[in-house]
């Protein structure tokens, strides 16, 4: 968009003569061909603002906001509405349905505004024949703008030239009564605000100490208080001030300001807190002494003091007393103060209009003064511009140096002495510095189209209105840097939290990606490393459009990965988008048919389309991940096409890399040792259970705590020789590994001793010998062992030694539960045991159950499960296979209690077939 402002004097028309006359105002209700207004436009015009607009959509809202700015500036509040709706419905004619620029030319007299809207679709005329009636119906999306100027605008009409249509209103200023300031229109009864019958305004004065001097009967009514009960108490005894956090505004600081307007609630008489809606106007007496006079109404009846914004009767670049001002300085200051985006951006317009230029754009300084970022912008392509940086020292001399004000009449002459305007038609730039006490904080400059378009004289302008609005942006800045902090301590907090609250790896790559994508960047991807002599491994790939992911995932797939370099802070990476712009030329040109030559094939796979390209072909940065001072992988983060980052966003990320980082390295060492510890421990189970002819086998086994395959309980069915087997089931003192080392000597010594012929007695003895023999690593151990012979009949004779473990049982046909040994001393306790065996035969049908303490001592509470609950589950389980036996033994002692089990649990069901 293109603007200019032209304050004063008489402007000639632009039309040529030769053009159609405008049409007046016609009438709706009847047929025919539209009225002509050959009226003479007599009016001096006193100032004009012009503005072009791209044929897009936004344009639309931009168009309104630009109308608006120009009346609010010349004072006309009264027809501002009325003017909005028209330009924009004719705009939109323009932009939308026309498909072309929009010229719109705002013209100001003593009389009126004219607003002229033109575009470049000159054959596209109105109907000549027919009600304007007809024109345009409620239900289309366009059309409607001719009945609009018909029916609001005072007069109005539509002129064509060879290359332009032009559609123009006037709207006539309402008369007013003789001092009148301002005035709103007529409104339906349902549109007024609320009030009580009886409207009651408290006025209020403050002293200068802060005490009330005055109190009126309003205010009586209003809290309660009569005047003698209140006059010289501070007014912070009565008023319940909204404290906001990180804010230090109060009640004091509102006192001493020139004027205040705001909510707070007044303590009455009853002790309840009023809400009420307040005006604050400071001023002097007759002694010069200065107070406050505050007008209170109740919260909900604010319209009767709030009015609408109105810019001044008179001309913005005339004060009251006859004085001129600059209009930029007047301009400035209707953002409010921690809108910092708003009030660079009306910056840029109006500097851009006080030169008369095609452009403007102000850059604002890093922390360290060595980069400009650019923050806002006018007549450039602000997408690809927003955020870029540029060096603060572009160069030797004064005019490469944005810390003094250069004037630069051809920049053809002077290739890349602007890098920001390359590419953009601009020939003419002025720039400037913004300071604050000596310190560079920004840079503001107008740029031209045209050559020689600037002297020093206007360098000097536009240094008088940095000078002026620089304190307002770098207080501005200061304030969005203070919530950005908060925002990005708070965003770390939350982040550790995640981060640690894992320790898969693959858990925390998804964490990674989640908490970049789309807070910090569009799309994200993460490089890990496994080792030094490993090439990082493209390991995970976010986009905040999913349909983009597999996309993106081809493209990266087919570049090679980023260096890892070990230099903390983001650096640029410009592959990804090199390979974007690649790809999308040949897409098009494949699409042309032109992909004969070799270098337009495409790769097989997942090519990336159009949309991929453009969604990675903006700024690409990446941070490395180092932990423990290696480089364990990159983290990448990608904008879309012509975007950038903020200095700031990268500042967060450098720091989210960091606990990234070592949260991944974390993961990775605890993966390792969670695989070594399972792998250890499946080394200390069975490595599967014999066949035994006629008898049925069954285990189950649940080793206590979080990643154990195995603790203190232990289990094995073992061949001793030909029709032989030697079964056990045993309990180390405690759990986890230092048990589960026990565990092994158990049952790799079972098995030794068992195979050298020796009886049961006698394996047990030297068992306890070789744990007596760890000294103090030795823990006591609870073994129920026993060999095992299929009988000719069908039965199986059983040699069984119980010492120290709970009793095995015996479930026979009839259901009756029996022990089927007598207890013994532990192991690991005595060195001289005597153990003695005892023989068991069980008929078909029969089965042994055998279990470790951990299933008896099954607690909820003060209950527990007990040798008498088990024996009680068992008579229940006639007739079910060794399999079945065991898994009703389980859930039996899973149900028992609602808590996760906190010892070890083996059992061992054998059934005689």
């Amino acid at each position: 968009m293109t603007t200019g402002l032209i304050p004063g004097g008489q402007t000639p028309d632009p039309r040529p003569s030769s053009t159609r006359p405008p049409h007046q105002r016609g009438d709706l209700t009847g047929q025919g061909a539209l009225h002509v207004d050959d009226r003479p436009r007599s009016s001096v015009i006193t100032a004009r603002a012009a503005a072009s607009f791209e044929p897009v959509g936004r344009s639309v809202a931009t168009a309104r906001s630009f109308v608006r700015d120009t009346l609010q500036g010349w004072g006309f509040a009264d027809i501002i509405d009325d003017a909005v709706v028209l330009t924009s419905e004719l705009v939109t004619n323009a932009v939308v349905h026309a498909g072309t620029h929009a010229d719109v030319l705002c013209l100001r007299s003593a009389d009126g505004v004219r607003i002229e809207v033109s575009d470049r679709y000159p054959e596209r005329e109105i109907p000549l024949q027919g009600s304007l009636a007809t024109m345009g119906s409620p239900d289309r999306e366009g059309g409607r703008g001719l009945q609009l100027c018909a029916a609001i605008a005072g007069r109005w009409g539509v002129e064509y030239t060879p290359t332009h249509k032009q559609v123009w209103f006037q709207l006539d200023l309402p008369d007013r009564p003789v001092g009148t300031r301002t005035a709103g229109p007529s409104l339906p009864a349902d549109l007024l605000p609320l009030a009580d019958s009886r409207v009651r305004v408290a006025v209020v004065q403050i002293d200068r100490t802060g005490a009330i001097s005055a109190w009126n009967e309003d205010a009586e009514e209003l809290f309660g208080y009569s005047a003698d009960q209140v006059t010289g108490k501070p007014l912070t005894d009565l008023a319940a001030w909204p404290h906001t956090p990180g804010t230090s505004t109060g009640i004091v600081e509102a006192l001493q300001l020139s004027r205040w307007e705001g909510s707070y609630g007044i303590r009455g008489a009853n002790g309840r807190v009023t809400p009420v809606y307040a005006s604050h106007l400071r001023v002097r007496d007759t002694d010069g002494d200065p107070s406050t006079v505050c007008l209170l109404v109740r919260d909900h009846e604010r319209a009767v003091l709030q009015t609408p914004s109105r810019g001044p009767a008179s001309d913005p670049a005339t004060t009251s007393d006859g004085q001129n001002t600059d209009p930029f300085e007047v301009f400035i200051g209707s953002p409010a103060p921690d809108d910092l985006d708003g009030l660079l951006q009306r910056t840029v317009e109006r500097a851009r209009d006080m030169l008369d230029g095609d452009s403007a754009f102000l850059l604002l300084a890093t922390d360290d003064e060595t980069e400009l970022e650019v923050r806002a912008s006018t007549g450039l392509p602000s997408a690809r511009q927003r955020f870029a940086r540029v060096p603060v020292e572009a160069g030797p001399g004064r005019y490469g140096s944005a810390r003094m004000p250069a004037v630069h009449e051809d920049l053809l002459a002077v290739p890349g002495a602007v890098p920001l305007l390359n590419g953009t038609g601009m020939r003419s730039v002025v720039t400037v510095p913004l300071k604050v006490e000596g310190r560079l904080t920004g840079s503001l400059g107008v740029a031209a189209e045209a050559s020689g378009r600037y002297s020093n004289e206007e360098a000097l302008r536009l240094q008088f209105a940095a000078d002026r609005i620089a304190l307002a942006v770098e207080s501005a800045r200061l304030g969005e840097l203070e919530r950005l902090r908060r925002g990005s301590l708070s965003f770390l907090v939350e982040a550790s939290d995640l981060l640690a609250g894992t320790l898969d790896r693959d858990q925390t790559l998804a964490l990674m990606a989640q908490m970049t994508v789309p807070t910090l960047a569009t799309w994200c991807a993460v490089y890990t490393i496994a080792d030094q002599a490993s090439d990082p491994y493209l390991s995970y790939v976010l986009h905040e459009d999913e349909e983009f992911i597999d996309g993106i995932k081809s493209l990266l797939s087919k570049i090679a990965p980023p260096d890892p370099v070990p230099t903390p802070g983001a650096r640029v990476w410009a592959a990804p988008a090199a390979a974007a712009h690649d790809a999308a030329l040949r897409s098009s040109m494949r699409s042309l048919g032109l992909t004969g030559g070799p270098t337009h094939q495409v790769a097989s796979g997942i090519g990336p389309t159009l949309a991929t390209a453009s969604a990675v072909g903006g700024e690409t940065v990446v941070l490395p991940l180092v932990a423990r001072n290696r480089v364990i992988g990159m983290l990448t983060l990608g904008k879309p096409t012509d975007e950038h980052f903020r200095q700031e966003i990268l500042e967060l990320a450098e720091d989210l890399s960091r606990r990234a980082a070592l949260a991944l390295d974390n993961a990775r060492l605890y993966s390792e040792r969670t695989a070594i510890s399972q792998a250890l421990q499946r080394s200390l189970l069975p490595p599967e259970l014999p066949e035994i002819d006629g008898v049925e086998v069954e285990v189950i086994y649940r080793a206590a705590g979080e990643g154990n395959e195995v603790g203190g309980d232990f289990y094995d069915v073992f061949p001793i020789s030909d029709g032989a087997y030697g079964f056990a089931i045993g309990d180390v003192c405690g759990t986890g590994p230092n048990a589960a080392a026990v565990t092994g000597l158990a049952r790799h010594a079972l098995r030794l001793l068992a195979r050298e012929g020796l009886s049961g007695p006698a394996v047990l003895e030297r068992l306890n010998s070789a744990i007596l023999d760890e000294g103090a690593r030795s823990r006591f151990l609870t073994l129920l062992y026993g060999e095992m012979r299929p009988q000719e009949d069908g039965s199986a004779e059983l040699k069984v030694v119980c010492a120290g473990h709970p009793l095995p049982l015996r479930l026979r046909q009839d259901g009756t539960v029996e022990a089927a040994a007598e207890p013994q001393p532990l192991l690991g306790v005595m060195e001289d045991l005597e153990l003695y065996e005892q023989t068991v035969t069980l008929d078909p049908g029969d089965v042994l159950l055998c279990v470790t303490d951990g299933v008896t001592e099954r607690r909820e509470g003060t209950r527990m499960l007990g040798d008498d609950g088990l024996a009680d589950v068992l008579t229940t389980c006639t007739g079910l296979t060794a399999g079945a036996v065991a898994a009703r033994i389980m859930r039996a002692v899973e149900r028992f209690a609602s808590d996760a089990p906190s010892d070890d649990m083996a059992i061992l069901a054998m059934r005689v077939a």
